[in-house]
């Protein structure tokens, strides 16, 4: 959908007057998988589609809520913009408005939003995320708080938590806010520092696979993978001094994996460090312009979310495992937080038609559901687009 077309959706909606439109990106994670939540590294990168928001400002006491993808709409006044609305998708932006009001930033106007989305959801390429950012950039300029990108994304992120309870890291908001075209942001989610690792891929594409058998974080399974990693270092804490999994070397926590006596606890914390130091070794790579190495490393990771964290199921291992029959695919491995949703595949530009054809045709025969493709282009985080 146009802008254009946006705008007159609007107007059909809200009637005229002036508009301003704000856009954040979904993601695609590279390599660095459940490390974000346990302090560790993480190498994603922002997407050209997302969440766009259209919003005009009004002298009423009151903020209304429409989508072009989902039907459900609402009007909130000023004052009850922290209460959640039943399980609806209205959560994730009126979550953002709490975020704003919890430090004291009070909202003296009115405002009509309108949302639209062509980032799949449930496809574990960050929607909510995008959708939680944009309303966070949008809040921020159209209310004039001031306040800087990091503090955006961490708001945006305490809106996951809190209005969708999903505990979910910092990834997620902060490169759909910090995000730079043709750019992986390398981030540290314990301090925040963070790299802008230009991403040169000379005959080479990012393809992303939607198994179209969507995720769902809030079932319950990633809030206890959580646990999971909390009892790990809980486990491990009598002889090493840490208070997250990143905090631990590859190296060390060999010396101490015996000790956790729990083997899945044992086999979370396993995928867990070894994650961080493959999504270390695959920046190098990238760095040095060795993509075949970068492709090796992603294929450990998807083995590791397979077999030590299991997050993937049948349909993201059904993909991998049609992809990798393909020559000119360097590496391939689910991205998002699994239970369904994608696949992320460096392929040969020879190869990408190839891929498409023969991995979607062998991977409909075996699940009996349609994937859809995307070659990825690399874009910017949430802006203001007029």
């Amino acid at each position: 959908m146009t802008i254009q077309q946006l705008k007159a959706k609007f107007i059909e909606k809200y009637g005229e007057g002036d508009i301003h439109g704000y856009f954040s990106p979904g993601r695609v994670n590279l390599i660095g998988e459940h490390t974000d939540y346990n302090g560790g590294f993480v190498f994603p990168c922002a997407l050209s589609f997302g969440i766009y928001c259209l919003v005009r400002m009004t002298d009423r006491k009151t903020v209304r809520f429409a989508s072009e993808n989902l039907g459900f709409e609402a009007e909130v006044g000023i004052e009850e913009l922290s209460k959640p609305i039943g399980k609806e998708w209205v959560n994730y932006p009126i979550g953002v408005f709490a975020q704003f009001l919890k430090k004291g930033l009070a909202f003296e106007k009115g405002a009509d939003l309108f949302f639209y989305g062509d980032v799949p959801t449930g496809a574990g390429l960050s929607s909510s995320a995008a959708l939680e950012v944009a309303t966070a950039v949008l809040i921020n300029e159209e209310y004039g708080f001031g306040l800087d990108r990091i503090e955006l994304a961490l708001m945006a992120q305490k809106a996951e938590h809190e209005f969708a309870l999903v505990n979910c890291g910092i990834m997620d908001q902060f490169v759909s806010a910090m995000g730079k075209k043709d750019h992986a942001v390398f981030l540290n989610c314990d301090t925040l520092s963070y790299d802008l690792v230009p991403v040169i891929l000379d005959g080479v594409k990012i393809v992303i696979s939607n198994t179209n058998s969507p995720h769902k974080l809030d079932s319950g399974k990633y809030n206890e993978r959580v646990a999971e990693c909390q009892a790990a270092v809980k486990a491990i804490q009598p002889f090493q001094s840490i208070s997250a999994l990143g905090e631990i070397s590859w190296a060390d926590f060999l010396k101490v994996e015996a000790k956790i006596e729990d083997s899945t606890v044992r086999r979370r914390a396993r995928h867990v460090v070894s994650e961080i130091q493959r999504t270390t070794d695959a920046v190098t790579a990238l760095k040095a312009g060795d993509l075949e190495k970068f492709g090796v490393l992603m294929n450990g990771s998807h083995d590791s979310l397979r077999d030590d964290y299991e997050v993937t199921g049948l349909e993201l291992d059904t993909m991998v495992e049609e992809g990798r029959k393909i020559t000119g695919v360097i590496g391939t491995r689910m991205t998002g937080g699994g239970f369904g949703g994608c696949t992320v595949s460096l392929v040969k530009d020879e190869a990408v038609d190839i891929f498409v054809s023969q991995v979607g045709a062998n991977y409909e025969k075996r699940t009996g559901l349609k994937p859809l493709f995307y070659v990825a282009e690399i874009g910017d985080g949430g802006k203001r687009l007029f």
